[in-house]
């Protein structure tokens, strides 16, 4: 069974919702791409705009895979989506997709 944090993010990327958190001892702002498990382990892979890491984020963001357990505080708000523009290489954040952003939840112009 899905944690709580879990299912709250799970919500956000169904809304199309940006969210905040504290993860690693750092205020974080992402928008929520994909959401599953790798070895059992609940996993977020998201790209996050703003906030503060551990080294430097650079202009604009950058990608970013977090365990669900380690989030607190999360929170959902609507703004602005962002992503990354470099694509050269598959993920490897989340073994497991449940729900991807770009496959399940956008509808693209056929």
């Amino acid at each position: 069974m899905p944690s709580v944090g879990y299912g709250f993010i799970r919500n956000a990327i169904r809304s199309e919702q940006q969210i905040t958190c504290r993860y690693a001892g750092h205020y974080r702002e992402i928008c929520p791409h994909i959401i599953g498990w790798t070895n059992g382990e609940e996993k977020l892979l998201g790209w996050q705009f703003g906030g503060e890491t551990s080294s430097a984020l650079p202009p604009g963001g950058e990608w970013r895979c977090l365990k669900v357990a380690g989030m607190s505080d999360i929170k959902a708000r609507d703004g602005r989506w962002h992503t990354g523009t470099d694509h050269r290489t598959a993920q490897t954040c989340v073994h497991e997709i449940d729900l991807d952003i770009n496959v399940h939840v956008r509808v693209r112009p056929r």
